[in-house]
């Protein structure tokens, strides 16, 4: 039966993580195992029995809020980046953020939880696709026997191992980038992070990632990351407490 009134939700905590801007962020949860973020709970729920035996579990699903992609409007179809963005799919037949309710929903795995911060309780966890600073709605615990399905037919989201691309540094970028950066970088640009549409091998790409303008082209299955400086825009973005 459909319902008149609507329903207000609002944030319970906000994501820290390497990605200011929408540009190099993963298209799908769990896929940077060594990209770190942080859980930041909202000062009224920065209580530690809040997560009293969220310990015993190693994933949790984040509800969030696409924020950056916040509309009046909707569409029925899309067009998804795995299709080269030229054909339609509908809409629930996607994970586009241009969504009705602009929701988002993605499956981490607990890193750490330290309870006792000057920000409260911090959930840290990897493998998260979102922006820094995205509002989340919920936390909940990812539970094995109902969860996982992997019998589950996947659609036209093929394997993104499928089209990995190479990564390599140039020496100025691999002496100015901390080396501790490295790993989530990688893995980051492994999954090319260009428009699907894009093939312009003479074209400098930039990302912000940490802290760092970074600079790459892309060739040959390979992804060179040319240059890296620190960040112009994204520095402030970080919530203040």
């Amino acid at each position: 039966m459909s319902q008149d009134k609507e329903c207000t939700i609002k944030p319970i905590a906000y994501i820290k993580c390497p990605f200011p801007t929408k540009f190099g962020v993963p298209r799908q949860s769990g896929i940077t195992q060594s990209i770190i973020s942080d859980i930041i709970f909202e000062p009224e729920y920065r209580d530690a029995s809040a997560l009293r035996g969220l310990e015993d579990f190693s994933h949790i699903w984040l509800i969030w809020l696409f924020s950056e992609s916040v509309s009046d409007s909707w569409s029925p179809t899309v067009r998804p980046p795995k299709l080269g963005g030229n054909k339609r799919m509908g809409v629930f037949a996607t994970r586009s953020p241009f969504r009705p309710n602009h929701l988002g929903l993605s499956c981490v795995k607990i890193e750490n939880i330290n309870l006792y911060t000057e920000n409260g309780p911090v959930i840290s966890v990897s493998g998260a696709d979102l922006i820094d600073g995205t509002p989340i709605f919920d936390v909940k615990p990812y539970v094995v026997y109902s969860d996982s399905k992997p019998e589950a037919l996947s659609g036209f989201a093929l394997n993104p191992d499928l089209n990995k691309l190479k990564v390599t540094f140039s020496d100025r970028a691999s002496e100015i980038l901390p080396k501790e950066l490295i790993p989530g970088l990688t893995q980051a640009l492994e999954q090319d992070p260009r428009p699907a549409y894009h093939d312009d091998e003479s074209r400098l790409y930039k990302m912000s990632y940490s802290g760092f303008d970074v600079g790459f082209t892309v060739h040959d299955g390979c992804a060179v990351v040319e240059s890296a400086e620190p960040a112009t825009i994204g520095v402030d973005k970080n919530k203040e407490i």
